[in-house]
């Protein structure tokens, strides 16, 4: 007979005894149990007492989180929270150096358990650290040559702990003074600090810019670019992450007014060629923390192009208008004639009419409507003045090339120039705000300080060239524009590191190779839709349904690590998942870190029998994505969101490390349930392999044309006499 489910068999230590197994009833209090514990050893005071899980994490048990214990759990009988809080709260200002140094260590380490963090946060323990860390170092400054080690350890832990106790979201950032942040930001500034205390430092001004708008104020007074530009010029890579994190916090927090005046500064001071130089072509891996920083700094450098993407041209604008002046200009060469006559007037209007039409604009009389559409406004006009400035001898072959050509076969350069920077501000996502988990930064943008204008360059010189393998006319330029957009994207994806290596692969993708992938891609699924075909489709598309549904619950039965996302992405938190191989019951328990092989069955403690699901949810029907925050709203998490509910509101949720991962267990789950499989990763599976299948069985008649209708029967013979007789 099984144990009854509310009684769980665990251990208990307490220092100096032998482990005591006993059985705990989890209908009971939590301080009837701790009493019974602390009756069997002897102890007076019970309430003084509480439970802890006995490995590295040492969270204490409390009656929100007790129905987390295991069984074979070892617990750890150790004194209250709120009694650990007072001592170290006493021991932290001890006047005796190492007592001090190792209740700092300890706090450091217990700061983590939200349940004593609270207590120690009840005692005012927050503003106490910022006391310290606002004037450990006069205090110490006669000291600091000969106890620097100890300082530097004591700093350490005091900023460690902080961190700690304010990640759990129960102070308001809002409640620092100008000294705390003058004396972190001094940390900062210093050129030989301890490694952890700068990192620390880093870590607390990125959360203060973040969470709070008045400290970004303060922050941002204390703080130049110039002082972070060294950090990112070492060898260590996590001091460059926050470095960065801290500069893409400053950036993203400016006002809009601020944002092109920061992005100024970072120019002259070189921030994109340092981080070319030392971080993107160090020689060491970019690790994810670093590629997410990276893609945020390259998102928030685009941004900047948005208030020019949304801008409408002004007609009567001058200056505005001179800039298309400059473009004619620039491809004719031709003279402006002084305007004194009424005639003269009449001969210009006729020759710029001529002319704009030349260079491809829509309204020939009056180009300025061109760019009275956002996106992208006047983006695209500068993006042609850039082309014509900088590149002028491929500017003008283009704009000469297609006014010669016939009327029906020219490249209208003005309306390519306006499509392609909408389509490629599409492509980079101009003016989104970066997501919380992508890492896909593009090397080649932090190679030149005007990318963008560089990389509408290549793509335009590309348009031009596609439109002549084409042989298109103006009826095919949305085709051309696909194909472009293609080229284009196939190009990013092999993420180049420069724009000249960008160039050259698009050199490799012209529209005849485009046209090769399209029926290399046609045929690997290829839909033939004679009758016999589809029959023979209807036939063995269960078959291969039912081999999908078998491969997800297989990648189920081997289980997936799932992240625990929390406000620092950097403390990353995991939990594992995976189905029992009679597919009954989901085994799931947390972990320290990611697992490098299989989690076996029994580390996991948690069970969920597979009968008690009553539905899947996905997206923001998911509960865990409908808590405020943004995280939360984020686009990227909530694609990767889905919960199990069960039980009365009960629910186990998830955010799974990728899409596939995502399809591979909604679909698992959902075949559980004796649902369909409904993710795109079924349909291409379900596309492929009934491709693969079809053409195994249509092997010998390969290149055989097949008729919708069956043959005619032949007539019967005039004889029998070919017939051979076995008997």
């Amino acid at each position: 007979m099984p144990p009854p489910a509310d009684i769980v068999k665990v251990a208990i230590e307490w220092p100096g005894a032998y482990p005591k197994l006993m059985e705990i009833d989890q209908k009971k209090p939590l301080s009837a149990i701790i009493k019974e514990v602390c009756d069997g050893w002897s102890l007076a005071n019970h309430e003084y007492f509480a439970l802890q899980h006995a490995d590295s994490s040492n969270f204490y048990i409390t009656e929100k989180n007790r129905n987390e214990i295991k069984n074979g759990t070892i617990l750890r009988l150790t004194t209250s929270p709120a009694q650990n809080a007072q001592q170290l709260h006493e021991r932290i200002q001890s006047s005796s150096m190492d007592a001090k140094l190792e209740a700092l260590k300890d706090l450091a380490s217990l700061s983590r358990d939200v349940t004593f963090a609270q207590e120690f946060i009840n005692l005012d323990g927050i503003s106490l650290l910022t006391q310290m860390v606002e004037s450990g170092t006069e205090r110490y400054q006669k000291l600091q040559k000969i106890m620097k080690p100890c300082f530097g350890d004591m700093l350490s832990f005091t900023l460690t702990a902080f961190v700690e106790l304010m990640d759990h979201g129960i102070v308001s950032w809002d409640t620092f003074s100008v000294a705390f942040i003058k004396k972190i930001a001094s940390f900062v500034n210093k050129s030989a600090i301890d490694i952890s205390i700068l990192q620390r430092s880093l870590a607390i001004l990125e959360s203060m810019v973040l969470n709070s708008h008045d400290l970004y104020q303060k922050v941002a007074q204390e703080i130049t670019i110039g002082q972070l530009i060294p950090h990112l010029q070492g060898t260590d890579q996590e001091i460059q992450t926050y470095t960065i994190a801290v500069i893409n916090a400053l950036f993203l927090k400016a006002p809009d007014e601020r944002r092109q005046e920061m992005a100024n500064i970072l120019a002259q001071k070189q921030l994109r060629y340092i981080i070319l130089t030392h971080v993107i072509r160090a020689q060491r891996a970019i690790n994810n923390e670093m590629a997410h920083q990276l893609y945020v700094l390259q998102v928030l450098t685009f941004n900047l192009l948005e208030d020019r993407m949304m801008t409408k041209m002004d007609p009567q604008d001058q200056a505005q208008r001179d800039i298309i002046f400059e473009l004619r200009r620039i491809a004719f060469d031709a003279e402006l004639e002084p305007n004194n006559s009424s005639g003269s007037m009449e001969k210009r209007k006729s020759m710029y009419t001529r002319d704009y039409k030349k260079l491809g604009f829509i309204n020939h009389v009056n180009p300025a409507m061109d760019f009275t559409q956002t996106p992208p406004g006047m983006l695209a006009l500068d993006n042609m003045l850039y082309f014509a400035k900088h590149h002028q001898d491929a500017y003008i072959r283009i704009v000469l090339e297609n006014s010669s050509r016939e009327d029906k076969h020219e490249c209208p350069f003005g309306r390519s120039s306006i499509e392609l920077t909408k389509m490629l501000c599409e492509i980079l996502k101009v003016g989104e705000l970066p997501s919380e988990t992508c890492n896909d930064f593009h090397p080649m943008f932090f190679t030149h300080d005007r990318s963008f204008e560089e990389f509408f360059c290549i793509c335009i010189q590309l348009l031009n060239k596609t439109w002549k393998e084409m042989r298109a006319t103006s009826e095919d330029f949305n085709k051309v524009m696909q194909v472009v957009k293609e080229q284009v994207m196939r190009a990013l994806t092999t993420k180049p590191s420069s724009l000249d290596q960008f160039k050259s692969k698009l050199q490799n993708l012209s529209y005849t190779e485009i046209l090769k992938i399209r029926q290399s891609e046609r045929m690997n699924q290829e839909d033939f839709q004679s009758r016999p075909i589809l029959e023979l489709k209807e036939k063995i598309q269960p078959e291969i349904l039912e081999l999908i549904k078998q491969q997800r619950l297989n990648r189920l039965v081997e289980g997936t690590c799932f992240r625990k996302l929390n406000a620092r992405r950097r403390q990353d938190k995991f939990w594992y998942c995976r189905l029992s191989p009679n597919h009954k019951v989901l085994h799931y328990g947390d972990l320290e870190e990611s697992p490098q092989g299989e989690v076996p069955h029994d580390s996991l403690q948690d069970k969920l029998p597979v009968a008690d699901i009553k539905a899947v949810v996905t997206g923001k029907d998911c509960p865990h994505m409908k808590e405020k925050g943004a995280l939360k709203q984020n686009k990227e998490v909530l694609e990767l969101a889905f919960s199990i509910l069960y039980d009365s509101n009960c629910q186990l949720n998830f955010i799974a490390p990728d899409k596939h991962e995502y399809c591979i267990w909604t679909d698992g789950l959902n075949a559980l349930l004796g649902k369909d499989m409904l993710s795109d990763l079924t349909r291409n599976d379900l596309d492929t392999l009934l491709s693969m299948e079809i053409k195994l069985r249509l092997l010998d008649l390969e290149n055989i044309q097949i008729p919708d209708a069956p043959p005619p029967i032949p007539k019967e013979p005039s004889n029998y006499d070919f017939v051979y007789d076995c008997n």
